[in-house]
């Protein structure tokens, strides 16, 4: 499926993505600003994991580092399957559950990368980098898990079980 000579695919044999469920009818664009939000999170906490891993194979081949490294990986890796564990949730409470379960993966991986810092064994920009995504993606979640629990995320559109959401969208009681 070649276009030409020079190796590039022709586009149009490409497969093309199926409608997004749940937004059949609705404009491409109002598809995207409705998925975006979760999908933006998802694909930026994948990215992260796959930071961690490039850490994690740049480190030196020593002991320290390799213990070091293995559980950054280990904690760093497992952010994005607690988030979309999270988009997947049955309940608000589980919801919240899978987003606190990520936040403590986080700051988890915060604390490995410090010691990595403070032990020079790796580059301070590569990881002062990711340090910085680290607290971008824990203030994020927190903000997330803090309105979770507000309530204030639920509409009377949410299918998870158990949201405290009324019939017009407050609160009971």
């Amino acid at each position: 499926m070649q276009d030409d000579e020079s190796g590039m695919i022709n586009d149009e044999h490409r497969r093309r993505p199926a409608p997004c469920e749940g937004h059949v009818g609705k404009t491409p664009k109002a598809a995207q600003e409705a998925l975006r939000g979760p999908y933006d999170l998802r694909l930026r906490t994948r990215q992260y994991a796959l930071s961690v891993v490039r850490l994690y194979g740049a480190l030196p081949n020593t002991a320290v580092a390799q213990v070091l490294g293995r559980q950054a990986l280990r904690s760093g890796t497992s952010v994005g399957a607690h988030y979309r564990e999270a988009t997947r949730a049955r309940s608000q409470a589980e919801f919240i559950s899978k987003l606190e379960v990520a936040l403590q993966e986080l700051d988890e991986t915060a604390y490995w990368l410090e010691l990595m810092l403070d032990a020079r064994l790796a580059s301070d920009e590569d990881l002062a980098d990711l340090l910085k995504e680290t607290n971008a993606l824990i203030a994020i979640i927190v903000v997330s898990v803090r309105t979770a629990k507000s309530g204030k995320g639920t509409t009377t559109g949410d299918r998870r079980k158990g949201s405290s959401a009324s019939a017009d969208g407050t609160r009971p009681g």
